[in-house]
């Protein structure tokens, strides 16, 4: 432990010691000071903070003062009631502040104890209490508000966590003030109770044991009680003003006193007002017009003042103001146009309502959503999704756009439905034609009403907002591999890093570089394969790129270290239905494959890449006609290559090779590939 740590310790179990054993007077009076200069500190700290979280340990803070003025409550209780001497601090209290008058000092200790208990301490403690609950109530709100800023790319994700962070530490911080108000109420009360105890019994100890007559013990217990009781109800009073500084600050960018000076002298020409009237009491009541008039100059003074200070502030900030004006033509400001979002979403006019909160929107919750879905599903960490609406875009229009282009588009109706329908069936439903956007299904928009009939006919039925999402969420699915740049690839592999450090050290920059990672990466994307589990990724890679760099190779090393990943993905029930090649096909292949220094490609002539494309697709729609989705099983040797060809037919189509299927599955044939295109259905 540090020595500051342990010093803490000390002096907290020094208060409990305080509360047991006597002290000599001399000692007495050295804490007695010390209580009045850490009371005088806190107050003059808590005058200076901007905001009340500058100040969090106040509440802790607060408790250890109490009991600390409560030890030596006792201390100087014990003193008093034993030998008739509580030290010189408390006798100069008595003596000396009060002008060793009881009387008067008793009086003046019970104004003492009014301030601070019935107007202090009482409005600090409701304070503290309303404070508490509007910072709890006002969490989710202010929760929903910095994921909203979020989204939109107003600020950072650190931002955002730091935000998030302080309405916490918020909450907490309202939440001890509340409770730690009591101590300061009930530090008042035990005050005066101290008081009367002290005065009672110093009389009858000192009539009794000491041998005073009744008014000498009364003059002697009365003057050391109300000297005490002025000795912590000072303190006490610093440390209540305190709290109620602040639990009643709001935020601002200054302290106390730049706040005050800066907002209630803000209008000098109140202040001649002001002015104004005080010389005319000076004339018209018996105050006289010296004191009055040399005031009423005073202000006169300090409005002018103030008044020229302002004159010259304002002329600074449109100097300021100036500054920026000059910067939006000069050439720095004209690169910064160039930027490029990688993901967003725009929207016409008329669809702003989906997107703002306050109107019932739920856009930007649904795309907070969507990333996480995205992380989980596919390890990929989307970049923020800038949400603007565009003026150029029909009214009820959006658009997806990656990298400052379009990508995907759509029309949204409001406060309409989106119904899937068959074009052929009769439902009767009256509604706008459309196409879904997503899949492109036949559809129709549809109002309440018909939204209650078409869900009596069973047919799906969904809002709005869940029509935009779902196309986001399947379009960053289809170009998740042009969403993961190398800045992307980078924050992925430090990721990895803390956990797997011997991995990534052996691998990057050693064996290869973050951008032939990248290629692996994108490769394993582009055909919806999961990259979360980077750790077996980067082990594979570690393995192999000592024999090649060649990416796709490398991605094919990957795919059957992540077989039973893919084995998961594409069966139900431990069984794969698949279309296979036949063995010519895949002879034809394997011999069309060149190699060159630029990488590797197939090298088929056009009308066999023709028959094969006809093949393929035909006994690809054969198989999807009797409701079976396509997978395709092939050789390792040329799966990749074959890839290539099924993606003029459709790129959603998974082709697999044998070593990317766990043993346990069955694997039944549904189909094969040849050029007399004799696909057969099982």
């Amino acid at each position: 432990m540090k020595l500051k740590d342990i010093t803490v310790l000390i002096s907290v179990l020094m208060i409990v010691v305080m509360m047991v054993i006597p002290l000599p007077t001399h000692l007495l009076d050295f804490l007695l000071i010390i209580n009045i200069s850490l009371s005088m500190t806190i107050l003059l700290v808590s005058m200076n903070t901007k905001e009340a979280l500058d100040f969090s340990i106040f509440p802790s803070l607060l408790l250890l003062t109490t009991l600390f003025r409560l030890a030596l409550n006792v201390s100087t209780t014990r003193s008093i009631l034993t030998k008739g001497d509580a030290g010189s601090v408390v006798a100069t209290f008595g003596e000396f502040v009060v002008g060793g008058n009881p009387v008067t000092g008793f009086i003046v200790f019970l104004i003492l104890v009014i301030i601070q208990f019935l107007v202090i301490t009482k409005g600090s403690e409701r304070v503290a209490e309303v404070a508490a609950r509007f910072t709890l109530d006002a969490m989710p709100g202010k929760q929903m508000s910095i994921d909203a800023d979020l989204n939109a790319g107003l600020i950072s994700e650190k931002d955002a966590r730091a935000r998030r962070k302080k309405i916490e530490q918020e909450s907490d911080f309202y939440g001890a003030m509340d409770g730690a108000s009591k101590f300061v109420k009930g530090d008042a009360i035990a005050g005066i109770i101290i008081l009367v105890i002290n005065i009672l019994g110093g009389f009858i100890i000192g009539m009794t044991m000491l041998g005073m007559s009744l008014s000498q013990a009364a003059t002697t217990f009365t003057l050391l009680s109300v000297g005490d009781g002025l000795v912590s109800q000072i303190p006490a009073l610093l440390i209540s003003t305190a709290m109620g500084i602040i639990v009643t600050r709001a935020a601002s960018d200054g302290n106390l006193g730049d706040d005050l000076t800066r907002q209630l002298f803000a209008y000098p020409k109140l202040i001649y007002v002001v002015a104004g009237f005080i010389a005319l009491f000076g004339v018209v009541t018996p105050i006289g017009i010296f004191l009055t008039w040399s005031i009423a100059g005073l202000l006169v003074w300090g409005a002018y003042t103030m008044q020229k200070a302002r004159e010259k502030e304002t002329e600074e900030q449109e100097e300021i103001n100036e500054v920026p004006i000059e910067e939006e033509n000069s050439p720095e400001n004209v690169l910064n146009l160039l930027q490029v979002d990688s993901l967003e979403l725009e929207f016409g006019l008329g669809l702003i309502p989906l997107a703002d909160s306050s109107q019932g929107g739920d856009i930007l919750d649904r795309v907070i959503a969507i990333r996480k879905q995205i992380a989980l599903e596919f390890g990929l960490v989307i970049p923020i999704i800038r949400i603007r609406d565009n003026l150029n875009l029909e009214s009820n229009e959006y658009v997806i756009k990656l990298k400052g282009n379009e990508i995907a588009k759509g029309e949204i109706f409001l406060n309409h439905f989106l119904m899937l329908a068959p074009e052929d069936d009769e439902h009767g439903i009256v509604g706008i034609e459309t196409t879904e956007p997503t899949f492109g299904l036949p559809a129709l928009w549809i109002n309440e009403e018909m939204k209650r009939k078409a869900e009596l006919y069973g047919y799906i039925v969904v809002d709005a907002s869940s029509v935009i999402s779902t196309h986001l969420t399947e379009t960053i699915k289809r170009f998740a591999h042009e969403i993961l740049g190398r800045e992307e690839t980078k924050q992925l592999i430090e990721k990895t890093k803390e956990t797997f450090p011997s991995i990534v050290e052996e691998l990057v920059p050693q064996l290869l570089s973050v951008g032939e990672i990248q290629k692996v990466l994108q490769k394993l994307l582009k055909e919806k394969i999961s990259i979360r589990n980077l750790s077996v990724i980067l082990e594979t890679l570690a393995d192999w790129a000592v024999f090649t760099k060649n990416p796709d190779y490398l991605t094919e090393y990957v795919r059957q270290s992540l077989s039973r990943q893919i084995t998961k993905q594409l069966t139900v029930n431990k069984m794969v239905q698949v279309i296979t090649v036949h063995s010519s096909i895949e002879k034809i292949i394997s011999e069309s494959v060149q190699e060159t220094e630029q990488g590797v490609y197939l090298t088929l002539d056009p009308p066999t890449i023709q028959q094969l494309v006809g093949s393929l697709n035909e006994t690809i729609q054969t198989v999807m006609n009797v409701g079976i989705q396509p997978v395709i099983l092939t050789s390792p040797t040329i799966r990749m290559y074959l890839k290539q060809i099924v993606e003029r037919i459709n790129g959603d189509i998974p082709v697999i090779s044998f070593n990317e299927l766990e043993s346990d599955v069955e694997v039944q044939n549904v189909g094969v590939v040849n050029f007399q295109n004799l696909g057969v259905v099982s």
